[in-house]
């Protein structure tokens, strides 16, 4: 199976534009041969706590039709995709939340970020599962940018079957988790990791890139680069348990 990480500059209360961009980018992905496409936290609202405390517009809901391009996109490909946002719940505030869209442009699976981090907790309120969905067959983990500070996260995604692991995160410039977090996590449990990040500013400063997807063993298979939106896809082999044999590259870039 290939996998996509997509990166692109979410323009901060614009869903219409956010939609837009990642819809496009399932199709390139598509075109690629990838199943799943993963966007960065908060993708579709942009990464503005500010914004998305103000103004309940910019929360989604599961079935939203703001997401239809990215529905349809996902029926006329047969690709699933991950898309970050903020989702309503029963209360105040919103979930900070990965909505996962299949192939058929259902909703597959949703899963709400337990730890937030800074300022995140004065907006949105903490889920309380672990993130998990299915797709061919494959039992794929689902984390969001701090929670896969703790290394639990992961241990228990490869305790309970998954064979690989997809993070969605908003990372600026200089911080250490392509370096101490994500292939940590992937040479510790065996399992291929996939980081969707944020390309250009957002509220948590200038991230650069650096989408990317890290086999088993803790190497670095395919990146989509620092500089502009792209793609990183990359085979995965996941009729195996982890291990550091389960992932092979097949890497590009989008200009």
């Amino acid at each position: 199976m290939k996998i996509a990480a997509g990166q692109f500059t979410s323009a901060p209360g614009d869903i219409e534009a956010n939609v837009h961009s990642m819809q496009a980018l399932v199709r390139e992905a598509a075109g690629r041969g990838a199943r799943l496409v993963a966007f960065c936290e908060l993708a579709a609202p942009g990464y503005d706590l500010e914004a998305i405390a103000e103004d309940p517009g910019l929360w989604l809901t599961e079935d939203d039709p703001r997401l239809e391009p990215v529905r349809e996109a996902c029926r006329t490909t047969s690709t699933a995709a991950l898309v970050g946002c903020a989702v309503r719940t029963s209360g105040p505030r919103p979930a900070l939340s990965a909505l996962v869209i299949g192939p058929d442009g259902e909703l597959l699976a949703r899963y709400d970020k337990r730890h937030l981090h800074g300022a995140e907790q004065d907006v949105f309120t903490a889920g309380t599962e672990d993130g998990r969905f299915t797709l061919d067959g494959v039992r794929f983990a689902v984390a969001v940018c701090y929670d896969n500070r703790l290394p639990e996260v992961a241990e228990r995604a490869r305790a309970d079957g998954c064979r690989v692991y997809v993070a969605s995160s908003a990372l600026e410039e200089g911080n250490d988790s392509f370096q101490n977090v994500y292939p940590v996590r992937a040479r510790d449990n065996g399992l291929p990791v996939l980081l969707a990040n944020a390309v250009g500013p957002c509220g948590v400063g200038d991230c650069r890139g650096g989408s990317a997807v890290w086999g088993p063993g803790g190497a670095l298979l395919a990146t989509a680069g620092t500089d502009a939106p792209g793609l990183a896809v990359a085979q995965v082999l996941c009729d195996s348990p982890p291990g550091p044999e389960a992932a092979s590259v097949v890497a590009g870039t989008l200009s």
